[in-house]
């Protein structure tokens, strides 16, 4: 089994609208981009979503129109004196409004349109066009925008247009639902008003007070928000040390201000409360807040649910994995010791992997779910790991893990610039620094440090995006320097980082007389130097760095993919590895060239049961795959064309189609499933390379028997000489035309000929007339026919096995994804259709000046001259002459000019560069077998050219002045000539042969 992939090296970077929904943390469904309740299973859930895309079109056309727009503005919190003013970009991603400061790092906020309340135009002194939004938790934003009259003027058209859009979609009415999900609707209720809080909730006065973990100590206040597993079994760490109550007191103060879940403003102060620590109860909902994935939840309800009914007993690769790695997530934390803690884990993982069937299950994402459950629903946790694996560290949780290699490169190269001393002794002594530093990254040091550090990471790490990772690595790093120059191998580097991160509790200067300094903790000093001495590393300088190293990385995995691909055949048959290899690369090329269709499973209920897995994913080609894979390594298959124009001289290689192809590619499905795997490939090949002459006939003959009961039919043997034709289309000279046209007259002579007569019948009656469709020539006597011909003989002991050519697939660029000026100016330039335009240009000048030559490169290229070997004899003996066969080969006369004999006249010609685009009959046709009168009158043209001398007249060059009535009066000279050149040169036909070719010349349409 083996997953051929080629997307990586369609990799895109980006665009700027891209990156600005990134930052932003919009969902996809942004620009008309659909959710995931449009991926496929979750359709039609959400009623208010799919009414508003089905509605009236003036919906859908505002929600086109409104897909982009961006103005310059001035923010201002509606509470004087609370917050400075700030100037930015205020943009409109309907259904969301966005705002980052001009730093974009000081103030931003993404908020879901149907949480504006009211806009009002505030009437300000002249020249101010400024904006009053009213949010649903009773907050009040100022806007001011600070463009251009008509530019503000459009904004606002916009902005109505959008709040009619959501008004009809009924959006507005499911926030309040929402939003009660949410802890912090409770936290500022019961910090506002406790004791009318408590009569609504009909809870005690002490449900108000806060535990020492800084949430309700009421199990009914509880049950009011969507938490995680450690409400009932506690979360990680000492809430004192923790200073839980400290910290829930000022989230209280500032969401109560700036508000909270769907409408939180992001201002300075926040970063700073995210880098001191969120409190537990509060965690789940920041994280989904930061991270964007409370927006997916918001627009898709119900739709985790629902994925998990419509999957109930569905088992498959993902399945298995994850049941082998469920207990060996986070089992020091007391919910993965129970069954509900295991459970919870187990759907969230399994809903993950029925949504993203390409993605499955991947190493780690175990460890990550386990430990957003500690702080989140299910719901929210499926949503959350959508956002990482998909937005926030894309490829990190995929087969190729290409996401993660590329980092850990990037973060070697940031190693080598701020830490060079380091990043030498690490060469050195040959440490990998990836042996540490992979499963940081990989499981956001949750599996390195302990939980509670960890968690303040990943605090960081959804408020400030990836860029933490290589930050906190860089200064664990720096603050170990010395130590680890003292290293000498890879062991020592991991047992170092071990008690490095056992000690992050510890003081960092415990000998220190000042008790401040002796008050801070190691982690205090690794988040210190973190977002202070590497603050140079940017969001832009990650960009930049993956920029720069991705076609390293897609090589590298490519060829671990190439290795691992040809490790899991089953068997290389008769090839070397090193063939197989060659094989794999054409197959890469074909795919890369034609990427097969995606491979659409049917249902699960009718694909599996509970006890019965699906099959492990294969990488399958279809038929448009398969002949430009053949194309690579058969000549037959493909068209080269040499062009030389006088400026350039380059070979044009097209693919052939032909029936052939088709064929032979459902001949090698033997499993039949209509496309063809890598392991099929190889054996297909290995049944025709290695073969001897009587291996090729017999595979020719059963690659031709449709119906695989030994026998040929009329049909089927005429189909068979057109591919023979097909093959030889390009060859020099008549030798293998004249070579299928004396096939095609002994298979029917002697086919004719052993039809088994009635009982008492005269032997040398007619033959029995035979439907076209019946079984008429058996492999014996097929292979009696061929051998009888010297030159399909060669063709089959030598020539066809060797049109099969394992050669080394010369590797392809990737695709330059540089978006700077000149990469991109360059790119366009040199893109495949200007260079097909160039060359139509330099031929139509190579025409012009008359040095223009198109040469066809032979698939075989045996003969090189235009000669004709001598035919054999008959191959029947005379008692079998007697009888005719004018019952298998007489046809119109009208079908005179039949494709064969357009073919015989065409290939007759001396020069190389004739087109032979008409030179094959039927040679675009598909699996279906050619009409029976065509192809009878191709017989009987075919054996009406044996009588010819070979060719000899062909060389005489006729006066294209002579009229018919010249001819007729030296046409006794001529004839003298040809009688002459007769009996020098024999063509080895006996009189009884000339006759019968000379009834067939005159012979009468069958009726």
């Amino acid at each position: 089994m083996s997953t051929i992939s080629t997307h990586l090296r369609n990799f895109k970077e980006p665009t700027k609208e891209q990156l600005t929904q990134l930052f932003f943390a919009l969902p996809p469904s942004v620009n008309g981009v659909s959710s995931a309740s449009g991926s496929g299973s979750g359709s039609g859930h959400d009623g208010s979503v799919q009414g508003g895309r089905s509605g009236e079109k003036s919906v859908g056309a505002a929600e086109a129109e409104l897909e982009k727009m961006e103005i310059n503005a001035v923010l201002s919190l509606g509470v004087q004196g609370e917050e400075d003013s700030y100037a930015g970009k205020l943009y409109l991603f309907p259904p969301y409004m966005a705002y980052a400061s001009l730093d974009r790092k000081s103030v931003r906020f993404t908020i879901p349109l149907c949480t504006i309340r009211r806009v009002e135009r505030l009437n300000a002194r002249a020249g101010i066009y400024a904006l009053s939004l009213s949010l649903w938790h009773g907050m009040k934003i100022v806007v001011q925008l600070t463009s251009l009259r008509p530019t503000a003027d459009l904004f606002c058209s916009l902005l109505r247009d959008a709040l009619k859009v959501e008004l009809q979609k009924g959006k507005m009415k499911a926030v309040k639902p929402f939003v009660k999900t949410c802890y912090s609707e409770l936290l500022v209720a019961n910090a506002t008003a406790p004791d009318h809080a408590d009569e609504k909730d009909g809870t005690s006065g002490k449900a108000s007070t806060p535990t020492e973990d800084g949430g309700p100590s009421s199990p009914a206040a509880d049950s009011m928000y969507l938490g995680g597993l450690g409400l009932k079994f506690k979360f990680p760490g000492d809430p004192k040390k923790l200073r839980e109550a400290s910290k829930t007191k000022l989230w209280t103060n500032y969401l109560r201000t700036h508000g909270r879940n769907l409408t939180l403003l992001r201002y300075p102060q926040c970063t700073r409360l995210i880098q001191v620590g969120l409190p537990n109860r509060l965690r789940g909902e920041m994280w989904e807040t930061l991270s964007g994935s409370l927006y997916l939840r918001f627009e898709n309800p119900g739709y985790y649910e629902k994925l998990l009914a419509e999957n109930v007993g569905r088992t498959n690769t993902s399945t298995e994995e994850i049941e082998k790695d469920l207990h060996r997530s986070l089992p020091e934390y007391s919910a993965y010791q129970t069954e509900e803690g295991i459970g919870a884990l187990r759907r969230v993982l399994q809903a993950y992997s029925f949504k993203n069937p390409e993605t499955g299950y991947c190493q780690a994402m175990n460890i990550l779910a386990a430990a957003i459950l500690i702080y989140m629903s299910e719901e929210q946790a499926f949503w959350l790991l959508e956002v990482i694996c998909d937005r926030l560290l894309p490829g990190y949780y995929s087969p190729s893990m290409h996401g993660t290699l590329l980092d850990q490169r990037v973060f070697e190269s940031l190693v080598q610039r701020c830490l060079p001393i380091i990043h030498d002794h690490f060469q050195e002594v040959d440490v990998q620094l990836s042996v540490a530093s992979l499963p940081w990254f990989l499981s956001l040091f949750i599996n390195s440090m302990p939980m509670v550090f960890a968690f303040r990471i990943i605090d960081c790490f959804f408020c400030m995006g990836p860029k933490v990772l290589f930050q906190v690595g860089l200064a664990i790093l720096k603050i170990n320097g010395e130590k680890l120059l003292q290293i000498q191998d890879d062991g020592q580097f991991i047992h170092l980082m071990r008690e490095y991160f056992a000690s992050l509790g510890d003081s960092a200067h415990p000998n220190s007389s000042d008790p401040r300094a002796r008050a801070i903790t190691r982690f205090q000093e690794l988040l210190l130097v973190s977002f202070r001495e590497f603050a140079i590393i940017t969001d832009e300088t990650i960009q930049s760095e993956r920029r720069k190293y991705r076609s390293e990385i897609v090589h590298s995995i490519e060829s671990f993919s190439k290795r691992a691909a040809i490790r899991n055949l089953r068997t290389l048959e008769r090839f070397t590895k090193e063939q197989v290899g060659f094989i794999y690369d054409a197959l890469f090329k074909a795919i890369c060239i034609e990427p097969p269709p995606a491979v659409s499973l049917p249902p699960p209920s009718l694909l599996t049961t509970k006890d019965q897995a699906e099959e492990r994913p294969e990488t399958r080609i279809g038929l448009k795959t398969f002949r430009v894979f053949l194309s690579e390594i058969c000549t037959w298959a493909r068209t080269e064309k040499i062009v030389s124009n006088g400026f350039q001289q380059r070979v044009d290689r097209e693919v052939a189609e032909h029936e052939l192809i088709d064929r032979l590619f459902y001949f090698w499905d033997t499993s039949y499933r209509g496309a063809l795997s890598f392991q099929d490939l190889v054996s297909g090949l290995d049944g025709v390379m290695f073969n001897d002459l009587m291996e090729n006939i017999e595979w020719f003959f059963n690659l031709h028997d449709k119906n695989k009961d030994g026998y040929l039919t009329k049909d089927e043997v005429l189909t068979l000489s057109e591919s023979l034709l097909f093959i030889f289309r390009h060859e020099i000279g008549d030798a293998y035309l004249g070579a299928v046209s004396r096939f095609m007259s002994n298979a029917f002579e002697y086919g004719d000929a052993l039809l088994p007569r009635p009982d008492g019948a005269d032997p040398e009656s007619e033959p029995p007339q035979i439907e076209s469709n019946q079984p008429y020539m058996n492999l014996a006597t097929f292979r009696m026919v061929v051998l009888a011909d010297e030159i399909l003989e060669s063709f089959f002991e030598t020539d066809f096995s060797a049109t099969f050519r394992l050669e080394p697939v010369p590797i392809q660029d990737i695709p330059n994804s540089n978006t700077g000026l000149l990469g991109g100016l360059w790119h366009n330039i040199a893109s495949d259709d200007n260079r097909k335009i160039f060359n139509r240009f330099t031929d139509e000048i190579g025409k012009t000046i008359g040095k223009h030559q198109v040469y066809t490169r032979p698939a075989i290229g045996k003969y090189t001259a235009l000669e004709e070997p001598k035919a054999r004899e008959s191959l029947l003996t005379p008692t079998m002459r007697r009888t005719t066969s004018k019952a298998s080969l007489s046809s119109p006369t009208e079908a005179s000019t039949s494709e064969s004999s357009a073919s015989v006249a065409e290939s007759s010609s001396s020069t190389l560069s004739v087109d032979r685009s008409g030179t094959t009959p039927s040679s675009a046709s598909s699996a279906e077998f050619s009409p029976m009168p065509s192809l009878f009158h191709a017989a009987a043209n075919a054996a009406a050219l044996m009588e010819r001398t070979p060719f000899a007249i062909d060389d005489a060059k006729d006066d294209e002045d002579e009229s018919d009535i010249e001819t007729d009066v030296e046409d006794d000279g001529v004839m003298d000539e040809v009688d002459a050149f007769l009996e020098a040169h024999d063509s080895g036909l006996t009189e009884a042969e000339r006759e019968l070719a000379q009834d067939l010349i005159n012979a009468e349409p069958v009726k």
